[in-house]
């Protein structure tokens, strides 16, 4: 949400409310709240579960000072929220929003209003863009298509012995491990379960394979869940959660990373693993093969068996490597401009002014 030119807050759906963000806050949602201050506006970043209702936000908006406008991600999760404000707002699709929430009428009708209301909504892809025109009510036009701007920063004192001790990994030979890395938040749509027996016989047949999930303990009856089948399965570890830069350190350091959710918008863990020259086994789903294109700068799996293939090919064939890390690359860098990315979203706050 945005307040008179000095105090500018924005919802945000699911993650923090800390002043200068935190670990749950993807780096992405930090980076647009950055481009917003460095446009000459104060924000004040919100969590959409401290709200129970549009009334309670509405009631926050018109305190002193009042608030200008107010940006929302997540189209139901945090839209539905600002239904009540009299001040102009706009949205940021999260993914799950398009992806799986249009699915359920109930929650459709309130997106459809949100939608409407808006001044401006966001979308990572255009494929994103074309699903909500296809099942909401939208003016084309309001919906523009601002890719992730993509940075990363290795920490420069990071051990990866010591990283794969603390996950429970023990070798005495480090170096000759197959790590894959694992990149989510611990929630059922991110599906870090969906490849755990495959990935077991992979390591029986090979014990060098092994698999770290690795993430923020979102949803805790579903964590618990995840502690037990991992505890109990070989070859499949779970790290604690690290800062940005130990976890981009890791990610550098890895085999290959994986993404294994059942919903996707645009995941900046893949787009990340790309910058940093790593390459990438994807899950083939819509907003995965937004990016992800196969056998050029990653590999896409359908099935727990194809995951399985693909790693086998990943290993067996260094020239297939080498191609989709330097395609995966050349990718980010021409497609996931952070200078763009940072234009788009200071032009768009001056259309709520």
């Amino acid at each position: 949400m945005f307040c008179n030119d000095v105090v500018r807050c924005w919802l945000c759906a699911t993650w923090c409310n800390h002043r200068h963000g935190c670990s749950h806050c993807p780096e992405w949602v930090q980076e647009v709240w950055s481009y917003i201050e460095a446009a000459g506006h104060t924000c004040e970043l919100r969590d959409a579960a401290e709200f129970q209702s549009p009334a309670e936000v509405a009631d926050l908006v018109s305190r002193y000072p009042p608030f200008d406008g107010a940006l929302a991600i997540h189209l139901f999760k945090a839209g539905r929220l600002l239904l009540d404000v009299h001040v102009p707002f706009g949205v940021i699709f999260g993914g799950t929003d398009i992806n799986e929430d249009v699915k359920v009428k109930q929650k459709c009708v309130v997106m459809d209003q949100v939608l409407l209301k808006a001044r401006f909504a966001v979308a990572f892809t255009n494929t994103l863009k074309e699903e909500a025109e296809l099942y909401l009510l939208s003016q084309s036009s309001k919906i523009y298509v601002q890719p992730q701007g993509i940075q990363t920063k290795v920490a420069e004192k990071f051990c990866w012995t010591e990283f794969l001790k603390s996950s429970g990994v023990s070798s005495e030979h480090v170096d000759e491990l197959r790590v894959f890395l694992l990149v989510c938040g611990l929630r059922r749509v991110k599906d870090p379960l969906y490849l755990v027996k495959v990935f077991s016989e992979l390591h029986y047949e090979n014990p060098q394979n092994v698999l770290v999930i690795i993430g923020p303990k979102m949803d805790p009856a579903f964590t618990v869940e995840v502690e037990a089948v991992v505890k109990s399965t070989a070859g499949v570890f779970l790290a604690r959660e690290r800062s940005q830069q130990e976890l981009h350190a890791a990610m550098k350091r890895c085999f290959a990373i994986v993404n294994s959710s059942a919903s996707e918008g645009m995941s900046a863990t893949i787009l990340e693993a790309m910058d940093l020259e790593v390459p990438v086994l994807a899950r083939d789903i819509p907003g995965n093969s937004a990016v992800v294109q196969h056998e050029f700068n990653g590999l896409l799996f359908s099935s727990p068996q194809e995951f399985v293939r693909q790693s086998q090919r990943l290993w067996s064939d260094l020239e297939l490597r080498e191609k989709v890390v330097r395609n995966g690359k050349r990718y980010v860098e021409e497609h996931h401009s952070v200078k763009r990315e940072r234009e788009t979203y200071q032009r768009l706050v001056d259309i709520l002014l």
